[in-house]
This record gives structure tokens, C-alpha cells and sequence, in this order.
């Protein structure tokens, strides 16, 4: 009885040592496989590049109406809000005080005429008796000035007549431009006149300028990547409307300021787009166009021909507190943390501005059980490759 619990001891022990020695996985656990991994390769695409700003729809030509002469506002001859060509009898004032004032300036011209013919027969018969003993030289001259003085009297009264004419024609105000008419802002019945305002408004609609301000640091950069394919013809304008659509017809660029705004440091860069009229099944109707004077865009700035730029797929780029990094592979299959700059993106791609080397391989696939220095199995990685290139940037 006393020696039962060594007895035990012993069992134990040596049922441990049958087990160690039926499961020597237990005791040493071999090395696991290196994780398979997708990788593509670095290549350079047709990449469409893009910078968006915020920019602002302008009227090419802008015209606010004015009365030139103080009458009364006869008649209205608009529909506000229509469309207007040059030359279009807008507003009638009050014809017959006018109409009076040049008839009586017709009357002073005529007046003037008389005395102006006999200023020059009285210098006619001065002249034929200077060749006798009647005339005298004194005579001659102050007939030669009377003729003058009638003459110039005579232009005075034409000019009276010019002007009288000029300030019946203002009586009628017509269209300047063409474009569409805003609201009157003054009925007819009240008198008008040069100190009584605006009467309306008439903006040019097609084509329409696009102006938006450029940070100087991004200006430089478009300049310096776009100065050899072309300057301003390298690049075409597009708009992002503001319920988020993409508007149609493209615009060129066609100005950039002379001076750089000094709160901002910005510069202003405008272009020029099409504005037609929209057709009944895209909400048009009464001649109505997209674009709208005074109208907020996004405006981006496209190249117009693809360029080559390095690029990787998205998902392939991680980030930290230390920045952009992807994960290379290096010699003997290991996975290498690589620091890169990023460029411009799309949905499905993203430029490696700096970082990268074509042909360089770069881990897509089970990235997430990638560690730097880890040696892993390479293979191909399935992506959609068309989403890859051809296809358009955006960035600010």
C-alpha cells in the first residue's frame, strides 16, 4: 500500500512518452508554404489625363439696355425671356417731341441756307464793282466775311439737324446682339431716360465662355506638360453639370489671364464651348439651352490625345502613416515594401509617378497576407485589363 502512488507516477510518465512518440508533429511543427500570390506587371497605358476645377458659365456677350433719351416708355415689343436678334425693335418711347425738334432745326438749316445765298450775291457785286471807281477793297472784304460767317452758319444748323435726328432714332431701341432678352425692369407708361437704369438685359447663348481659376503650382504644371503637344490645342474642355451630369459637346481653351490673383494666388483660364439649343426629348423646348449665364460647373481639363503614363491597378496600392506603398517582387521571390507617388486615378487604375520601374511585378492578389521580406508563390493575377487604359484620369 505504501508504494502505490509511485507506482502511478510511473504509469503516467511513461504513457507521455508513448504519446510523444506516436505524434512527433506535436514536438516540431514543419516550416508552412509560402503563401500564392497574383501579381501584374508595371506597364505603361494610354492614360487620358484630367484636372477638374470649379468654374463659371459666362455670356460671351452681354448687353444691358439703356434709354439714350428722357420720353415716355411707349410700348414694350419682347416677350421676356425669348430670343432676339440683331437689330430687333425692342422698346418704343415718345416719337413727337422729338419729331418736333428736328423740324424746327430743318427750319434754322433752311433759314441759313437764305441768308448764306445772299451773303455770297452781296460778295458777287462787291467784286464786280471793285473793277470801277464805285467799289472799294473794304467793301470786298466784309462781303467775303459775311459769306463765310452764313456758311459756317449754315453747317451749324446741319449739325442741329444731325443731331436731332440721331436723338429721334434713340426713341427706338433695338437689339444690339442676338441672344435671349431678361426681364424688363421698367413698364411702359413711366418715363425713361439715361439716369433711369437698365431697362433689360440681352446675354449671347451660343457658344458661351467657361472661365474657373487655377492654383499658379497647377497652371505651371499644365503648361509644362502641355507646352509640346501643342499648348492650348492639346487640351479640350469638358463640364460636370450640377445635378452631376456630363455635358456633351466639348470646348477648347482659349485665354489665360494676364495677372495672377494676389489673395488666391490663382489665375483665371477660360474656354470656349457650344451651347445648342436642346431637343424636345432632352427637356428643351421654346428654344432652351443647357447652358446658362451665371451657371457654376465643374470644369475639366482633358488632353486631347491618351498619353503613356506607368500605371498599376488600384487595389494594388496600400497606404499608411507612412504614405503609398505597394508590395514588389524582389529577387528569390521575396515581397519588397515600395514607397511610390501616386498620380492621377480612375476607377480602376491609378499612375505611379514616381516608385516604379516598367515591368516591375506587383503584388494584387492575396495581398493581405503579404509581410515585407516574406518569400511568396508569384502568379498571374486575373483583372480586367481594358479597365486598365484608354481611359480618363480625373484630379484637381
Amino acid at each position: 500500500m505504501p508504494n502505490r502512488p509511485c507506482r502511478s507516477m510511473a504509469s503516467l510518465f511513461a504513457i507521455g512518452s508513448l504519446l510523444a512518440i506516436a505524434d512527433p508533429a506535436g514536438a516540431q511543427q514543419p516550416p508552412s508554404a509560402p503563401p500564392a500570390v497574383g501579381v501584374v506587371q508595371a506597364e505603361p497605358r494610354p492614360v487620358t489625363t484630367s484636372h477638374g476645377f470649379i468654374g463659371r458659365v459666362e455670356a460671351i456677350n452681354r448687353v444691358d439696355l439703356v434709354a439714350r433719351v428722357d420720353a415716355f416708355l411707349v410700348e414694350q415689343l419682347f416677350e421676356e425671356g425669348a430670343d432676339v436678334q440683331e437689330g430687333d425693335p425692342l422698346y418704343r418711347l415718345e416719337r413727337g417731341p422729338y419729331e418736333a425738334i428736328l423740324a424746327a432745326q430743318e427750319a434754322a438749316v433752311a433759314q441759313a441756307e437764305a441768308e448764306q445765298a445772299n451773303a455770297r450775291s452781296e460778295l458777287s457785286r462787291a467784286r464786280e464793282l471793285l473793277s470801277s471807281t464805285a467799289g472799294t477793297q473794304a467793301r470786298v472784304d466784309q462781303a467775303l466775311a459775311a459769306e463765310r460767317t452764313a456758311t459756317a452758319k449754315v453747317l451749324a444748323a446741319q449739325a442741329q439737324v444731325r443731331q436731332a435726328q440721331i436723338n429721334l432714332g434713340y426713341t427706338e431701341i433695338n437689339a444690339p446682339i442676338s441672344g435671349r432678352i431678361g426681364r424688363s425692369q421698367i413698364t411702359p407708361g413711366n418715363v425713361v431716360g439715361p439716369g433711369s437704369g437698365v431697362l433689360a438685359t440681352i446675354v449671347s447663348q451660343d457658344p458661351m465662355h467657361v472661365a474657373f481659376p487655377v492654383p499658379m503650382r497647377t497652371a505651371l504644371d499644365l503648361r509644362t506638360r502641355y507646352a509640346d503637344q501643342g499648348g492650348f490645342e492639346a487640351v479640350v474642355i469638358r463640364l460636370r453639370l450640377p445635378d452631376g451630369r456630363i455635358y456633351g459637346p466639348a470646348g477648347r481653351l482659349d485665354f489665360v489671364d494676364i495677372e495672377v490673383a494676389r489673395g488666391t494666388d490663382t489665375i483665371t483660364l477660360r474656354g470656349t464651348i457650344p451651347n445648342p439649343i436642346l431637343a424636345p426629348g432632352e427637356g428643351g423646348g421654346a428654344g432652351l439651352r443647357e447652358l446658362t449665364e451665371g451657371e457654376f460647373v465643374t470644369v475639366m481639363l482633358e488632353a486631347a490625345q491618351p498619353v503613356e503614363q506607368l500605371t498599376v491597378p488600384r487595389e494594388a496600392v496600400l497606404s499608411d502613416q507612412r504614405g503609398d506603398f505597394v508590395y514588389v517582387i524582389a529577387a528569390e521571390n521575396r515581397a519588397e515594401r515600395r514607397p511610390v507617388r501616386l498620380g492621377q486615378s480612375t476607377g480602376g487604375s491609378v499612375v505611379i509617378q514616381e516608385g516604379l520601374e516598367a515591368g516591375e511585378r506587383v503584388v494584387l492578389e492575396g495581398i493581405q497576407r503579404v509581410q515585407p521580406g516574406m518569400q511568396v508563390v508569384p502568379g498571374p493575377a486575373e483583372f480586367d485589363a481594358r479597365a486598365m487604359g484608354g481611359t480618363t484620369a480625373s484630379g484637381t
